[in-house]
């Protein structure tokens, strides 16, 4: 069992591990903590109907319109869980009617999220307090793109602390398998999506805070995806540039609104269900510059700074 110290100022506190009682509990955890599954959009809990073999309980759309397949297990998972999710992989694929009506039957739906309904690619999200690594051997012989994150807690008086792991597969020589899905997300893609000139903008804006995030040594990675540019560590997205239509893209931080309103660069529009501020970008006339002090205030809010 793993210890966890939180050292306040001259005090040191050893934390005690609480796993989650039941399945029902974790599963709590994970969708009352948005964060925890970045960009995901929960369309519907426990979607199996008739106990329908190869249905997925739980299934999301991720920001570049990905249908996701999340599977939650509260207890250590090996490899034995791949069938299963393939199973549910599968069904995702053959019955996109199905998951587009849940997706017409949910409210307060993202505005910003694109899906192409005929011709969508599916992700696998595996969560569970432990995962033996030998399923990352399995991971990459599969052709859906799998997210394997271990989450456990910790808890002292009434704080609670939830580790997200990230299982990453390590660089191997040889052949490498392709796997689907995984589309290089380039200026040539995004003019063949959006408009032309607004790509040119939209790579300079990104490339511009690229270059303000390693002035600063911030280990931030940079990841073009379908519908955005992340600035990222790990799992989690600081945050990001998104497209907001085939011309418009905006500046997206995770701010609370009171938070987003006390920055001298003016609010565009303010996502109260995911906690996401949104500032429009008008090419030639917005200043990365004026985009400064938000981009510090993320990157100290989200490294605890």
């Amino acid at each position: 069992m793993a210890n966890l110290f939180w050292k306040k100022d001259s005090q040191t506190k050893r934390l005690i591990e609480a796993p989650f009682k039941t399945e029902a509990e974790f599963e709590e955890a994970i969708f009352g903590n948005a964060e925890l599954l970045e960009d995901i959009f929960l369309l519907k809990r426990q979607v199996r109907g008739g106990n329908k073999p190869g249905v997925p309980d739980i299934i999301g759309i991720d920001g570049d319109g990905n249908i996701c397949i999340v599977e939650i297990k509260n207890v250590a998972v090996d490899a034995s869980i791949i069938p299963q999710v393939l199973e549910y992989a599968i069904w995702a694929e053959t019955n996109p009617d199905s998951i587009k009506s849940l997706w017409l039957e949910c409210e307060n739906k993202p505005d910003d999220l694109e899906i192409d309904w005929d011709h969508f690619d599916v992700r696998i999200i595996i969560i569970a307090p432990e995962i033996d690594r030998v399923t990352l051997q399995y991971v990459e012989r599969i052709n859906y793109p799998v997210d394997l994150l271990e989450v456990k807690r910790w808890v002292e008086g009434d704080n609670q602390f939830i580790m997200v792991n990230q299982l990453e597969q390590r660089a191997r020589k040889g052949k490498v398998r392709p796997v689907r899905g995984m589309t290089t997300y380039d200026k040539d893609f995004y003019r063949t999506e959006r408009n032309a000139v607004s790509t040119e903008a939209f790579m300079q804006y990104a490339h511009e805070v690229q270059a303000i995030i390693q002035k600063r040594g911030w280990p931030l990675e940079t990841k073009f995806k379908k519908n955005y540019c992340a600035f990222a560590t790990g799992f989690f997205n600081v945050f990001s540039i998104r497209w907001m239509g085939t011309k418009t893209f905006a500046f997206v931080f995770k701010f609370s609104q009171k938070e987003a309103n006390e920055f001298a660069v003016p609010l565009t529009k303010y996502d109260s269900q995911r906690n996401r501020a949104f500032y429009y970008v008008e090419p030639n006339k917005t200043k990365v510059h004026d985009f400064i002090p938000l981009i510090e205030y993320a990157y100290k809010r989200f490294a605890g700074g």
